[in-house]
C-alpha cells in the first residue's frame, strides 16, 4: 500500500488548504536560473529537456569581502546606501509568504516570518539598532533577481541560489545557508534515495532546475512538471505522483504539513542561499557582509537556525564565508 488507507480521505479535506498555503512554492532555489527564463510547461511524462551547461566563469560562493567594522546602530557612513537605507527608517526586505519556516505569512499574526526574514531583520538591527524598522514586500519568485537589481527592494532573502548567471544581474551576500536537493515520499515508501525511484513519477515545479534534475538521474525516475511545489504537493496527497523533489528547505515545510509523508535521502546538489543586492551599492553588500561575520561568530546565526529549524537536528556550523 502506498498510502495510509486514511489518507484518501483527509487529503479530500486538506488539499484545498494546502494549495493555499503552498502554491507559491515555486520560489524556492530549485529554480537557479538568471534573470531572462523560460515559462513553458514541459509535457508531464517527458524526460527532462536537455539544457546548457551551467556557467562556472565564477565562485558563486565568493561574494565582496567586508570594508571592516560594522558602524554603530544608527551612524551609518554619510553617502553610503546604508545611510539612505537610515533616513528612509526602514529596510525593504523582498521574500515570498509561502516558504514555510523560511518565509512565509503566520495565520495568527498575519506577518512575514522565518529563517530568511530573520536574516534581514539582522541587517535592519545593524542599521537601525532595531530589528523591526524593516518592510517586507512579497514578490513572485520569478521577480527576485529582477526587484534586486532594479532596487524596488534593498535586499532579497528568499531561498535564492547564489550563482554565475544571477551574479551577472546582481550581487549577493557570503552564503548564509547550504540547501541542496532530496526527495519527499510517503511514509511507507522503501524508497531511500532518488535511484530507487526508477520508474516512479517524481514532480517538481515547471521551469525549475529540480526538475531537470529528476531527469538526469540514472535509473530514470519520470519528471512530472506542475506549475508550482504547491501543486506538487497536492497531486502528491491525491496519489497522482509518487514523490517530489526540490530543495531539502522546501521539502522540510511540506514534511511538517503532512504526518504520512517523509523527507528521503542525502542531499543530490547543492544549492547555497545568498541575499541578492543591487551591484550599484557594493558597500551594502560589504556591509551585510560583516552583519553575517559577527551573527556567525556570536551565535546569532546558530540560534536562528534553532528557533526556525531547530526539529530536525542540531545547527551545523554555519556555511563559512569566502570573498572575491
Amino acid at each position: 500500500m502506498r498510502r495510509h488507507p486514511m489518507r484518501s480521505a483527509i487529503t479530500r479535506l486538506a488539499a484545498a488548504g494546502t494549495a493555499a498555503l503552498l502554491l507559491l512554492l515555486a520560489g524556492c532555489s530549485g529554480d537557479s536560473s538568471p534573470l531572462a527564463r523560460t515559462t513553458s510547461k514541459p509535457p508531464a511524462s517527458a524526460a527532462a529537456p536537455a539544457h546548457a551547461a551551467p556557467d562556472t566563469s565564477c565562485n558563486p560562493r565568493a561574494s565582496l569581502r567586508p570594508a571592516g567594522a560594522l558602524p554603530a546602530p544608527g551612524h551609518m557612513p554619510a553617502g553610503s546606501y546604508m545611510a539612505k537605507i537610515q533616513a528612509r527608517g526602514r529596510l525593504v526586505l523582498g521574500t515570498s509568504q509561502d516558504t514555510l519556516l523560511f518565509s512565509s505569512r503566520n495565520p495568527f499574526t498575519g506577518k512575514v516570518e522565518g529563517f530568511d526574514v530573520d536574516m534581514a531583520r539582522q541587517v535592519a538591527a545593524a542599521i537601525f539598532g532595531d530589528p523591526d524598522r524593516i518592510q517586507i514586500k512579497v514578490i513572485g519568485y520569478d521577480k527576485r533577481v529582477s526587484s534586486a537589481r532594479d532596487g524596488s527592494v534593498d535586499i532579497v532573502a528568499d531561498t535564492m541560489t547564489a550563482n554565475c548567471a544571477r551574479w551577472k544581474d546582481v550581487n549577493f551576500s557570503s552564503i548564509y545557508y547550504e540547501a541542496g536537493q532530496r526527495v519527499l515520499v510517503s511514509s511507507d515508501s522503501k524508497a531511500r534515495t532518488i535511484q530507487d525511484l526508477g520508474g516512479k513519477r517524481v514532480c517538481a515545479a515547471s521551469g525549475s532546475t529540480s526538475y531537470d534534475n529528476i531527469g538526469a538521474v540514472a535509473t530514470k525516475p519520470i519528471p512530472v512538471a506542475k506549475p508550482a511545489f504547491g501543486d506538487c504537493l497536492v497531486a502528491f496527497q491525491q496519489n497522482e505522483v509518487d514523490a517530489i523533489s526540490t530543495d531539502d528547505t522546501i521539502l522540510a515545510g511540506m514534511a511538517a504539513q503532512d504526518p504520512y509523508a517523509k523527507v528521503i535521502g542525502p542531499k543530490f546538489t547543492q544549492e547555497p542561499y545568498g541575499m541578492a543586492m543591487s551591484q550599484e551599492h557594493p558597500e551594502f553588500t560589504r556591509f551585510v557582509n560583516a552583519v553575517l561575520e559577527k551573527n556567525r561568530a556570536d551565535g546569532t546565526w546558530a540560534a536562528t537556525y534553532k528557533k526556525w529549524l531547530g526539529a530536525f537536528g542540531a545547527p551545523p556550523a554555519p556555511p563559512k564565508a569566502e570573498y572575491r
